[in-house]
């Protein structure tokens, strides 16, 4: 199948939308299809050879984050042409809503035509504004995925009663589960070592909630390390905080995905406190692949992701002392951080791309059935009615 993907935000910012299409990407291109990726992205950025790049993006306050994102005229024009070269059998492009190549994408295509929702968003003012707009071309998706129940709730929210059918995202389960343990992340009873993951200077990922919890943490647990990756100034993020929570943490700023899987392999547990604005939490489910307990914010995306409860541990969203309670309580229990890492293992594996991919092929299959056509533009399918004529 000749299949073409359309991300929305620049691939040189990590995420979990660029995540879930490279990965999406290379397990379909594994399986012998024919897949490009159009991306926001420099020219002379380095890229997988299945990635085309769409133009250089501009930073854009959404979502809550802030999102490098792409749009106009020059750029509908180049989405266009790359649509009608690609011939696709499917088009899916991913965050349909947000201003950038994949609404371009939507607005240009006609045939087989995907979109993923992937955000979990309030009624937007902007949005509500353009929606006489984006109609029309929200009615041309052949079908619709969101990744979970509150992706959902944000389809209906803004398309009514549209129907879609729920696919997570996935992960490369294995590739967390047999990275190899490094000594300079694990725990041991009296130093034990707690991981976070996220943009340090982005506020619903809840650094500042795990930093507020650090003194109680290290009242009962002096030798305690807390061991910090993502983006951002450290310096920032420490600002408020006493010298000796300072000296608790490691900060490793971007980490590859190889050391990423090192680290949620070593610590004794990875801590979520996100404060809102997630629609699944892929983050999660690499670290319960990775055999890590995960003890996470009480929010009803995070709740889903672990089964309900069984496959991790929750607090109340945005307390601390809570989070301090029930990070010291997990550490507290061998026998309880063991049950942890074996039901997030098994739980983890509904994730992995050998069934996400499946179902979300399913979805393929039956959109190109119903448009058996390739997908193609306007402009394009004008011409080809003109030619036909003149035949």
């Amino acid at each position: 199948m000749r299949i073409g993907i359309v991300n929305p935000y620049a691939l040189d910012v990590p995420g979990g939308v660029q995540l879930h299409v490279r990965d999406l990407a290379e397990h379909f291109i594994a399986q012998g299809h024919h897949v490009r990726v159009l991306a926001p992205a420099d020219e002379d950025a380095a890229l997988p050879d299945y990635v085309d790049p769409a133009g250089r993006a501009m930073p854009v306050p959404y979502n809550g984050s802030v999102a490098r994102l792409l749009f106009g005229p020059v750029t509908a024009a180049r989405v266009g042409r790359w649509i009608d070269r690609g011939a696709f059998d499917v088009l899916h492009v991913h965050e349909p809503f947000s201003p950038s190549v994949s609404m371009l994408a939507m607005m240009a295509a006609e045939g087989p035509v995907v979109g993923t929702f992937h955000s979990s968003t309030l009624r937007s003012r902007v949005l509500l504004t353009f929606m006489p707009l984006l109609e029309p071309h929200l009615e041309k998706l052949s079908g619709r995925i969101a990744v979970s129940r509150e992706a959902l709730g944000t389809i209906h929210r803004h398309e009514g009663a549209a129907d879609a059918v729920i696919v997570p995202n996935g992960v490369n389960v294995d590739r967390f589960a047999q990275a190899p343990v490094a000594a300079q992340w694990q725990g041991s009873d009296e130093r034990p070592t707690i991981a976070f993951l996220g943009r340090l200077e982005e506020p619903r990922k809840g650094l500042a909630v795990l930093l507020d919890a650090m003194p109680w943490l290290l009242a009962a647990r002096p030798g305690l390390r807390l061991i910090v990756a993502g983006p951002g100034d450290p310096a920032e993020a420490l600002r408020h905080t006493s010298a000796e929570v300072v000296a608790a943490c490691e900060f490793l700023g971007m980490v590859s995905d190889v050391d990423k899987a090192r680290l949620l392999r070593s610590v004794d547990a990875y801590v979520a406190p996100n404060v809102g604005g997630e629609s699944f939490g892929i983050i999660l489910v690499e670290a319960m692949s990775a055999g890590a307990p995960v003890i996470a914010s009480d929010l009803p995306s995070f709740r889903d992701v672990l089964d309900g409860g069984p496959a991790g541990v929750t607090f109340r969203t945005g307390d601390p002392a809570d989070l301090a309670a029930t990070v010291l309580a997990v550490l507290g229990d061998r026998s309880r951080r063991d049950e942890l890492s074996a039901l997030g293992a098994v739980r983890a594996r509904d994730f992995d791309w050998s069934r996400v991919a499946a179902d979300v092929m399913d979805v393929y299959e039956t959109c190109r059935a119903a448009h058996p056509e390739p997908v193609h533009t306007a402009s394009a399918n004008r011409s080809r009615r003109m030619l036909r004529g003149r035949g």
